[in-house]
């Protein structure tokens, strides 16, 4: 069964909205666009015009940096984005499921409540470093489970999915299900993207990101990737002129093998740090316990938050505090060095009280 065949009706029978026609070195009097350029921009395409419905060139670079086919590929306003368009594609209000663990990304939740549609939140276990229990995760699903999302390295855990137990959920909900495969920080971490998984299984998505190693959150650019069936349908969902043009621009000059190349550097730097960080945060009299890390963050358990909280805050530091899911736990983002070490440093007077 295509994967489509899991999608609403109402969205398999969706077009594309259908902009107007876009020719360069054209008279363009078909778009309602202003016949003049604002004055304080400074784009090479201009702002009065709007952005390529689609920004094709970044979808073909994207596509061939990933290592999969345009069909396989959208351009995407982050992940999140891309969340939000899978709930609203498989999703039938009142009617369908979700299912994901706990803890994870809280937008998985957010997207499914705004949808109408349940989110079934299987735990994991702290004891069991948050490895996710494929059996329990598929004891969790059931006919109207359209969508299953898996969060690796795991956010706020920092865990990584095992591949066999990706494998065996993939397996089991064959036509069931679509298996979203949230991938945000997975450069962070030594395990291979599940994009390699998508010539065995069409009901695989993987969502990438270029806001964690690329350093771009602010330009909000990501990639939705599957079967090509289920890119059309997110295509007709998207709205029309999705990427802006400084952003298109911008993302474009960032995608040279020299910028991926420092990327990696720089990817390399955040995990030398986060060894550093844990190793020191491990020893400090008042944290209870670390989690091994695959992403670009840590999860330490302290004995008291609210202490923890008020001396970071003191010191102009933030840090994030979970209360529904890990109240006695804090995730601290890597740095710079000298954040890191104005962060020990700050924890330290706390061991030292």
């Amino acid at each position: 069964m295509s994967i489509a065949a899991l999608a609403r009706d109402e969205i398999r029978a969706l077009s594309p909205y259908k902009a107007a026609e876009q020719v360069d070195d054209t008279v363009r009097l078909n778009a309602n666009e202003a016949p003049f350029r604002n004055p304080a921009e400074q784009f090479q395409r201009p702002l009065n015009r709007y952005p390529q419905i689609r920004p094709v060139g970044l979808r073909q670079r994207l596509a061939e940096r990933y290592g999969v086919r345009e069909s396989q590929l959208l351009v995407s306003r982050g992940s999140s984005e891309a969340i939000d368009m899978l709930m609203r594609v498989f999703c039938r209000a009142g009617r369908d499921n979700v299912v994901t663990t706990s803890p994870s990304f809280s937008m998985y939740r957010h997207y499914a409540t705004i949808q109408g549609a349940e989110c079934r939140a299987v735990p994991t276990d702290p004891d069991a470093g948050y490895a996710v229990d494929a059996a329990a995760l598929l004891a969790a699903c059931d006919d109207a489970t359209r969508l299953v999302f898996l969060c690796s390295p795991n956010n706020p855990t920092g865990t990584l999915v095992a591949r066999d137990t990706l494998e065996d959920v993939l397996t089991a909900r064959r036509d069931r299900s679509v298996v979203v495969i949230d991938e945000a920080y997975v450069e962070f971490s030594e395990s291979p993207s599940a994009i390699d998984l998508l010539h065995e299984h069409d009901n695989l998505i993987v969502l990438r990101t270029l806001s964690k190693a690329l350093a771009l959150a602010g330009a909000r650019c990501g990639s939705v990737i599957g079967h090509p069936d289920a890119i059309a349908m997110l295509d007709a969902v998207q709205a029309p002129y999705a990427l802006a043009t400084p952003v298109v621009e911008m993302v474009d000059l960032a995608l040279t093998d020299a910028h991926w190349a420092e990327a990696a550097r720089q990817v390399a730097l955040v995990r030398t740090e986060r060894d550093r960080v844990q190793a020191a945060l491990s020893r400090l009299p008042f944290v209870t316990r670390t989690w091994p890390s695959a992403a670009n963050f840590v999860l330490v358990e302290v004995d008291d938050v609210g202490l923890v909280l008020t001396q970071t805050r003191a010191d102009g530091i933030l840090v994030r505090h979970f209360a529904d899911d890990l109240a006695d736990c804090l995730r601290i983002s890597i740095g710079a060095p000298d954040e890191n070490d104005r962060l020990l440093r700050c924890l330290g007077r706390i061991g030292n009280a």
